[in-house]
């Protein structure tokens, strides 16, 4: 059998095993798989398709099925299923236009929200971590009575504070670059929402200062600032971007650099304050209002309602609204029901970081985020652990919101209260009500939210994962085998990059991870310019286009794969510069490719780079430098 019957028999396996050709939307291939977005994925047989010969593993991930099938093979079955399917000539770029048309509405708002944190997520990180630092620093007397370590408190209490001063700002930016548009435009708008010469939202919502009133072709506006307007932020970044996009496209190329801006940022500033501001603001007031009627009607089930949902208007950005409602209900009653509630709903999510990493321990990606996140929610703090992970990955965000009402409805039955608002998790004890054992039951609360919210996303996590499930790569052929009489060979490989090295089941793709194209290592290079060099003397087997991946053959038959970043064919070259070529003869630390660490990081891509054993012979031994006692 020819190679191209033969992969026109592993083509129509696949048709066959994917529900057939009537449901297969597009296909195209990265380094290593075989991508195909289907109209159906429920219809895929994951266990008979990596029983299909050269497939050495099969899952679904981001709407689309992934073959992995190789470096260099998938290239040549690619060829011949594209042709069969009559999906040739499509790009990943349209591939994953295509798989992003099969979110359903709730799927498309949910990864624009994380698209939009995701970027902002440093420095709510950094403002969480600083903000419990000075909560800590701010109750000690000694910081009080020395003039340094009060100065140095109130600096970092100056730092923690910045990021939620400006989060407007920041989100509309981050959403006007996320749709499209400049995102200066959007950071300008921003800027406007947090202007100095509007009445504060805060403090017009409790009364405290009177806003101007304009008149607008009869349309009378309040000039009120929004502060904590993120959902405001949001829309305003999506009209920013399309009026930019708009305006871009249709004005003369002669006047489009004074016009365009100008036309966008007015236009924008109209719909703020006419349009969009007062329904944002109507919406926040309905949310408000609807937690509060249902926490007083509705007894234990309202508690854990709006402890369960709260955590979800946090994405939003309106659970800022609700101090005003916590500072009335101090004056009216002398406590206040809401405040423990938003506590324990926070540490539901704090529980579903715990959850999330515990599912996902062996991933030094994971712990790298889900630690600080955790600790972020101990001081009340909830942004990084929600746009960070939950929301990322879903199924965390409802296992914390479980864990919230569990905790919402222990409130309720303890009577739980507390004095003050603004303060939640471990700082917030300080203002819980101590009545009816309020100390021991705010504790009690936190460690059902905690424990909760870490078992549920734990149980979703391992169901996700048994019905996305990799079989571990196929055994070694008859074919492969090496005859037993050559002679053992030991070849040392120095490292690609710069950087800390790991094994490769410390890489954040589960494909490298459990070792199913091979046994590598994984390096987080340590140079903003990265440089990949030839580990050893040897030929380049193939280079992929974009140049995240390329491949090295060794004179025994030894084949390498390098893999620069994960996902980062999403790309499409940029940020790669490629410095060889196909079938070019290379000798150790000669440079193959460079690309930008910060630009692939800032586009939300992992930038470690993974480097594998593809192909050897059996009795060779292969290690790499910087790792000791680790043979490949």
């Amino acid at each position: 059998m020819s190679k191209s019957e033969e992969y026109l028999k592993i083509s129509k396996e696949i048709v066959n095993n994917v529900g057939g050709m009537d449901n297969i939307q597009g296909s195209a291939h990265c380094a290593t798989r075989l991508r195909i977005v289907l109209k159906d994925n429920e219809k895929v047989n994951i266990e008979q398709l990596e029983n299909i010969d050269k497939v050495k593993g099969a899952f679904v991930a981001g709407n689309q099925l992934q073959l992995i099938l190789g470096a260099g093979v998938v290239n040549d079955v690619y060829e011949v299923f594209a042709k069969y399917t009559h999906t040739e000539n499509m790009s990943l770029g349209e591939l994953k236009a295509e798989s992003a048309k099969k979110q359903n509405p709730v799927q498309a708002v949910v990864k624009a929200l994380s698209d939009v944190f995701i970027g902002i997520m440093p420095a709510l990180l950094a403002a969480a971590l600083l903000m419990g630092l000075t909560g800590v620093l701010g109750g000690l007397e000694i910081v009080k009575k020395y003039d340094t370590l009060y100065a140095i408190n109130k600096l970092v209490s100056l730092a923690s504070n910045g990021i939620f001063s400006i989060l407007p700002m920041a989100v509309c930016y981050s959403a006007t670059k996320r749709f499209g548009g400049n995102p200066v435009l959007g950071m300008v708008v921003g800027a406007i929402m947090l202007d100095g010469s509007l009445a504060n939202a805060y403090q017009a919502a409790q009364g405290l200062v009177k806003p101007e009133i304009i008149n607008l072709f009869g349309l009378k506006i309040e000039l009120v600032g929004f502060q904590g307007g993120i959902i405001i932020a949001l829309m305003m970044g999506y009209v920013v971007a399309k009026l930019d996009i708009f305006f871009s496209k249709k004005i003369p190329d002669v006047i489009k650099l004074l016009v365009a801006p100008l036309l966008t940022v007015f236009i924008s500033t109209v719909l703020l304050f006419t349009v969009i501001g007062p329904v944002g603001r109507i919406l926040s007031n309905g949310i408000t209002g609807a937690m509060v009627w249902g926490t007083n009607h509705l007894g234990a089930v309202g508690y854990a309602l709006f402890a369960g949902i709260q955590q979800l208007v946090v994405i939003t950005g309106l659970h800022h609204i609700i101090g005003a409602v916590e500072a009335q209900l101090i004056a009216d009653t002398g406590t206040n029901f809401i405040n423990p509630l938003m506590s324990v709903a926070l540490m539901g999510q704090g529980g579903a970081v715990l959850g999330y990493l515990a599912v996902n321990w062996k991933n030094l990606k994971a712990r790298e985020l889900c630690i600080p996140s955790f600790l972020s929610t101990l001081f009340g703090i909830s942004e990084p652990a929600i746009f960070g992970v939950n929301l990322r990955y879903r199924y965390p965000l409802i296992g914390g919101c479980i864990g919230g009402a569990v905790a919402g409805a222990y409130v309720y039955f303890s009577k739980l209260t507390a004095f003050g608002f603004g303060t939640t998790a471990v700082p917030g004890i300080a203002i819980a009500n101590p009545a009816n054992h309020g100390y021991l039951n705010y504790i009690v609360a936190h460690l059902i939210a905690l424990s909760i919210g870490a078992i549920c996303t734990i149980v979703f996590g391992k169901i996700g994962a048994d019905r996305q499930q990799i079989t571990p790569a196929k055994e070694m052929t008859e074919e492969q085998e090496v005859p037993v009489n050559q002679t053992q060979e030991e070849i040392t490989l120095k490292l690609p990059v710069k950087g800390e090295v790991f094994p490769i089941t410390e890489s954040s793709d589960q494909t490298f991870s459990k070792k199913i194209l091979g046994n590598g290592v994984v390096v987080k290079p340590s140079d903003d310019l990265v440089k990949v060099t030839a580990p050893c003397n040897g030929k380049i087997g193939f280079v992929y286009p974009g140049g995240h991946a390329l491949g090295l053959e060794l004179e025994d038959g030894t084949g390498i794969l390098i893999h620069c970043g994960v996902d980062t064919v999403n790309l499409n070259g940029e940020g790669f510069s490629i410095r060889t070529e196909e079938g070019k003869s290379v000798k150790a630390g000669d440079i193959l490719l460079e690309f930008d660490k910060s630009f692939i990081e800032k586009k939300g891509y992992s930038s470690e780079v993974i480097m594998l054993v593809s192909e050897k012979k059996e009795e060779n031994k292969i290690k790499v430098e910087g790792i000791e006692d680790y043979t490949l």
